[in-house]
C-alpha cells in the first residue's frame, strides 16, 4: 500500500471527510469494474483505490459501521480481483452510510444480502441506533467473541440497538469518542496501554489540539480510571463503565462519581448489556412529553377553560376547519388547562415537569434548571428580582438586552453601566474589559460601598459572537468580592455546553471547574451562577422556549424562596404545554446528538467561511469580518487572527478558546458589504428576503449576519453561497450600467459606508437628580422611569432643539429609553444625560426605526425645575 496522502485544507472535521473518502471509493471501484471488462486497467486509477484503503484502515477503527471489519471484507475482495462483488458489495455499504439505513438494519460482517428498503420501510422504523466503545486489549479472537457475545443479548424488537467499536490504547480511545458521535457509552475494561499502535499522522490536522492531554505517566494498571475523568471532559453526557479486578477498598469516591457502575471482569456480561440499555433509556425519557402524548389520546369530557381544548371549537367549525387542516389534531388534542393526568403544574412541578427539569439540569450542567414559556426576556426580569434589591448596585454591560434594563427598572437597583470595547467600522460593540470591571469594583472597595455590589451582568455570547472567558472573569472577580452573583445571558449560546471547546466558556461549565478548584484549596469563595437561555434561538424548541441554570452554592439558604416568588410573578399560570413539550424533547436531543449536531453547525460556518473568502466575485463586494477585526490584539494572547486563512486553510481555535480574554463564534458569520453600496438594511429586505427567501436576524448599516446552527444543512449553506454569487452579480451589472452621476452618488455611498461612520457612544452619566451624590457612578433608574408617569414632569424635544440645547451646555435629562434599532442597543436610559456624541450617532445612523422614540415629538426629557426640585432634595437627604 502506498504512503497516505496528505488531507486537503478544506476540510474543517473528520465526518465529511470520512465520507468524501467512501464515496471516492464507490467511485473509483465502479471504474474499475468498467475496465476489467473493456480493456486495460489504469495504473493511476489502482494507486487511487490503494490511497483510499489505506486512509480508511486509518479513519474506520474509530467507528463501527463500515468499521474495520467491514473493510477487511472489501479489501479482500479488491486483492482477490473481484472486481464485480468488490463494487457491488461496496455500492450496498457506502448506501447504507449515506442514507444511515445502518440505523435501522443490522449488517453482518460476511453477509451477502444486498437487499435495498424503501423510503417508507425506513420511515416505519423505531429502533434508535448507537455505538458502544469497549476499551480493552483484546486479541482478535477475543473480539469476535465479544461481539457474539453482546449480540446474542440483544432482542430482536429491542427499541435501543447498539454495535461495539473496539479500541486498544488511551489514545484510539480518546480520538474515537471526538470523531464518532454515535458513541454514547463507553466499557473502560482492564489495562491497556497509552499509545496508539497506528500511525496518527495521517490525522494529525483533527487531532492537534490532544496534544495537551497526556496520560503516558500513568501506569496501565491505572490507565481506566484516568480515562474516566478525560472522557468526561470531552464527553460528559457520555455512560462511562468500568471493568476492573480492584479491590473493593481500593475504588476511590473519584472513580464512583465519574462511571455509571462498576463491574468485575469475572461477572456475566448480561449485567452490563442490561446498564447500557439503561443509561440510554435514562437519557432517551422525555417525562412530560410523554405525559402529554398519553393525555392526548385519553377519551376526557371537557368541563373546564379552554373551549379549543381536543379541539372541539375546530373541528366541527364551519368557519374555521382549515386551522385544523393546517396543524393537524395532536396539537388541540394535547391542549389543555389541566394539571393532572401526569400533566403537572408549572408553578409547583411535583411530577412530569419537575423531573422534565431535573433531567434539563443534568444535561446542562446546573444544579437547577426552571422552563420558561415566554422567553429569556422573562427569564430574565425572573433571575433579577430573585435576587436583587433595591439599593442593590447591579454592574451590567449597557449594549445588552433591553429585557435587562427594564428588568433593573422594576426591581429598583442601582445600576451602573459597563461600556464595551468599541467596533466603530462596523458600528457594533464588543466586550466589558475584564480591567474595566475590575475597575469600577475597586472603586466600589474604596469608598466602602462593596457590599452593596449584588451582581455583574453580561451577555455572553452577543449577537455578534463575542465570548467572554467566563472562567477567569468570575475566578479574577471573587478575588475582590468573594459573593458575587453573576448572570450570564447565553441567549444565543445554549448550543454551547454540548461541545468540549466552547463548554469551557460557559457560565455553567466555568461554575463546575471553579467550584472543583476552590473546593480543593479551602478556599470560602462562592459560586453563584445564574445563566438564562433562549433554547428556541439554537436548540430544538418551539418559540419562546427558554430555561434558567443556576449553580449557586447559597441557593437554598438565601435565594429559593424569593426565586419562586419572582418565578410566580413574571409566569403564566396558562403557560403553554406545547412549548414545555418541545424543551423535554430538545433536552433529550442534545443528551443523545448534540455533541454532532454542534460540531456539525460549526463546521457549515466554516465553510461558509471559506467559500466567501476564496471566490472572486464574492471578494469583490463582500468580506467576512475576521477575529483581528472584531477582537483587538491585546485581548487575543494566542495571536489568532482568522478561523480560515486562504493560504494556509483552517487554523487551530483550541488555544484562543483556552486563553484569550474574547473569542469570536465562528456560527455568527457577519459579512461585511459596505462596498457594495447598499445598507445592511436594504441588503436584508429587497436582496435576500424578497429575491431570494433568506432570512436573517440582524444588519448593522454595512454588516448583515448569518448564523448556523443545529438545523442548518450542508445544502443550505451552499444555496446561500449561491444566492450571494448571484447578488454579487446583479452588484456588477448594476455598476457597468451606472452614468456619470449615478456612478458618483455611488461613490459617495460606499465611502459613507466604508469611511464615513460616526464613533460610537460611551454611556455619558446619570443625572445628579437621580444619583446619591455627584461623585457616584451609579443611578436610580427606576426613580427616572416611573417619574416620567406624570406629564407635568416632562417635554419634548426634537433633535435640533436638543442639539441646540447641548451645544449651549446645558445638561438635557433623557426622560424614557432610545434604542435605534439597528444596532439595538439604549443610547439612552431614564435618567441619562444627552451628549452631542449620542446626538451625533443616531443623525448618522438614519434609522427608520426609533423603540421608545416617538420621531413626530422627538425626546422625552426632564423639565429643568424637576431636575432642580430632586437635585436639591437628593442633597438635603444626604445632610
Amino acid at each position: 500500500m502506498t504512503e497516505p496522502r496528505l488531507i486537503p485544507s478544506e476540510y474543517f472535521n473528520i465526518s465529511q471527510f470520512r465520507l468524501d473518502h467512501w464515496n471516492n471509493l464507490k467511485s473509483n471501484a465502479d471504474l474499475l469494474f468498467s475496465q476489467q471488462i473493456s480493456g486495460p486497467i489504469d495504473k493511476k486509477l489502482i494507486q487511487r483505490i490503494d490511497e483510499d484503503i489505506s486512509n480508511l484502515e486509518i479513519i474506520e477503527q474509530f467507528w463501527a459501521f463500515p468499521g474495520v471489519l467491514r473493510l477487511a471484507e472489501l479489501k479482500k475482495l479488491y486483492t482477490k480481483k473481484e472486481y464485480s462483488a468488490f463494487s457491488h458489495k461496496l455500492a450496498d455499504v457506502v448506501r447504507a452510510l449515506v442514507s444511515r439505513l445502518f440505523f435501522y438494519k443490522k449488517y453482518k460482517v460476511g453477509d451477502d444480502d444486498t437487499e435495498q428498503m424503501s423510503d417508507l420501510e425506513l420511515g416505519s422504523m423505531r429502533s434508535h441506533y448507537f455505538e458502544v466503545l469497549i476499551v480493552d486489549t483484546l486479541s482478535e479472537d477475543e473480539e469476535t467473541e465479544l461481539r457474539s457475545e453482546f449480540d446474542a443479548l440483544m432482542e430482536e424488537k429491542e427499541k435501543f440497538r447498539y454495535e461495539l467499536v473496539v479500541a486498544r490504547s488511551f489514545q484510539d480511545a480518546l480520538i474515537a469518542i471526538l470523531f464518532n458521535p454515535y458513541i454514547q457509552s463507553c466499557v473502560i475494561r482492564y489495562g491497556f496501554p497509552y499509545k496508539s499502535r497506528f500511525d496518527l499522522s495521517y490525522i494529525k490536522k483533527f487531532i492537534a489540539h490532544l496534544d495537551n492531554v497526556n496520560c503516558s505517566h500513568v501506569l496501565e494498571s491505572e490507565m481506566g480510571p484516568s480515562c474516566g475523568k478525560i472522557f468526561k471532559e470531552f464527553r460528559p453526557e457520555l455512560d462511562l463503565f468500568l471493568v476492573t479486578d480492584t479491590a473493593l477498598d481500593d475504588i476511590t469516591d473519584d472513580i464512583h462519581d465519574k462511571f455509571r457502575r462498576i463491574f468485575y471482569r469475572q461477572e456475566d456480561l448480561q449485567d452490563l448489556h442490561l446498564s447500557i440499555m439503561k443509561g440510554i433509556q435514562d437519557r432517551y425519557e422525555t417525562p412530560f412529553f410523554t405525559a402529554l402524548k398519553n393525555y392526548s389520546q385519553k377519551p376526557t369530557g371537557v368541563f373546564h377553560a379552554m373551549p379549543i381544548s381536543r379541539g372541539n371549537s375546530i373541528f366541527k367549525s364551519n368557519w374555521i376547519r382549515e386551522m385544523s387542516d393546517f396543524y393537524g389534531r395532536n396539537i388541540f388534542l394535547a391542549e389543555t388547562s389541566a394539571t393532572t393526568g401526569g400533566l403537572d403544574s408549572l408553578l409547583q412541578p411535583t411530577g412530569t415537569l419537575k423531573k422534565a427539569q431535573e433531567l434539563a439540569a443534568r444535561a446542562f450542567g446546573a444544579r437547577k434548571t426552571f422552563f420558561v414559556t415566554n422567553g429569556t426576556s422573562t427569564a430574565n426580569k425572573i433571575v433579577l428580582q430573585a435576587i436583587v434589591q433595591p439599593d442593590d448596585i447591579v454592574l451590567i454591560d449597557r449594549d445588552c438586552h433591553k429585557s435587562h434594563h427594564y428588568a433593573l427598572v422594576l426591581s429598583g437597583a442601582h445600576v451602573v453601566y459597563l461600556d464595551s470595547y468599541p467596533i466603530e467600522e462596523y458600528s457594533m460593540y464588543g466586550g466589558v474589559r475584564l480591567e474595566e470591571i475590575k475597575r469600577v469594583l475597586l472603586r466600589f472597595k474604596k469608598e466602602g460601598k462593596l457590599s452593596r455590589v449584588k451582581m455583574l451582568l453580561l451577555t455572553n455570547c452577543t449577537f455578534d459572537g463575542i465570548v467572554y472567558n467566563t472562567e477567569r472573569v468570575m475566578s479574577e472577580i471573587l478575588e475582590i468580592k468573594n459573593d458575587m452573583i453573576f448572570l450570564w445571558d447565553e441567549a444565543w449560546f445554549a448550543f454551547a455546553y454540548f461541545n468540549k471547546t466552547y463548554r469551557q466558556r460557559t457560565g455553567m461549565g466555568a461554575a463546575a471547574k471553579l467550584q472543583e478548584r476552590f473546593a480543593a484549596e479551602g478556599s470560602n469563595k462562592k459560586v453563584r451562577v445564574y445563566v438564562t437561555q433562549s433554547t428556541h434561538k439554537t436548540l430544538t424548541s418551539l418559540r419562546q422556549g427558554s430555561m434558567i441554570h443556576i449553580f449557586d452554592e447559597e441557593y437554598s439558604r438565601l435565594v429559593e424562596d424569593s426565586f419562586h416568588e419572582a418565578y410566580m410573578t413574571h409566569t403564566s399560570t396558562s403557560p403553554s404545554y406545547q412549548i414545555l413539550a418541545s424543551l423535554d424533547v430538545g433536552r433529550r436531543q442534545v443528551e443523545l446528538e448534540g455533541n454532532d449536531m454542534v460540531e456539525k453547525s460549526i463546521e457549515r460556518a466554516m465553510i461558509l467561511r471559506s467559500k466567501i473568502t476564496n471566490h472572486p466575485l464574492l471578494k469583490k463586494y463582500f468580506d467576512v469580518i475576521t477575529i483581528e477585526r472584531f477582537i483587538p490584539e491585546e485581548f487575543r494572547s494566542s495571536g489568532l487572527k482568522m478561523y480560515y486563512d486562504p493560504k494556509t486553510g483552517w487554523n487551530n481555535m483550541e488555544e484562543a478558546w483556552e486563553k484569550d480574554e474574547f473569542v469570536l463564534d465562528p456560527t455568527k458569520t457577519n459579512l461585511f458589504i459596505g462596498r457594495s453600496g447598499i445598507d445592511g438594511d436594504i441588503f436584508k429586505k429587497e436582496y435576500l428576503m424578497d429575491q431570494f427567501g433568506i432570512q436573517v436576524n440582524k444588519t448593522t448599516r454595512n454588516t448583515v449576519l448569518f448564523m448556523t446552527n443545529i438545523g442548518t444543512t450542508r445544502s443550505s449553506t451552499v444555496h446561500l453561497v449561491g444566492v450571494l454569487i448571484k447578488i454579487a452579480k446583479q452588484f456588477e451589472a448594476r455598476e457597468n450600467a451606472f452614468n456619470n452621476e449615478e456612478l458618483k452618488i455611488h461613490r459617495q455611498m460606499v465611502k459613507s459606508l466604508t469611511s464615513d461612520l460616526p464613533p460610537l457612544p460611551d454611556f455619558s452619566y446619570f443625572h445628579q437628580a437621580f444619583k446619591v451624590n455627584k461623585n457616584a457612578l451609579e443611578g436610580n433608574i427606576r426613580k427616572a422611569f416611573f417619574m416620567a408617569y406624570k406629564e407635568e414632569n416632562f417635554r419634548y424635544v426634537r433633535l435640533t432643539e436638543c442639539s441646540k440645547l447641548v451645544t449651549e451646555g446645558r445638561e438635557v435629562v433623557a426622560a424614557s429609553f432610545v434604542i435605534p434599532y439597528p444596532p439595538g442597543f439604549p443610547i439612552l436610559v431614564p435618567g441619562q444625560v444627552i451628549t452631542t456624541e449620542i446626538l451625533a450617532f443616531i443623525k448618522e445612523l438614519e434609522v427608520k426605526e426609533i423603540h421608545s422614540y416617538n420621531p413626530k415629538l422627538g425626546f422625552k426629557v426632564f423639565k429643568d425645575e424637576v431636575l432642580k426640585i430632586l437635585t436639591n432634595t437628593n442633597g438635603r437627604e444626604k445632610e
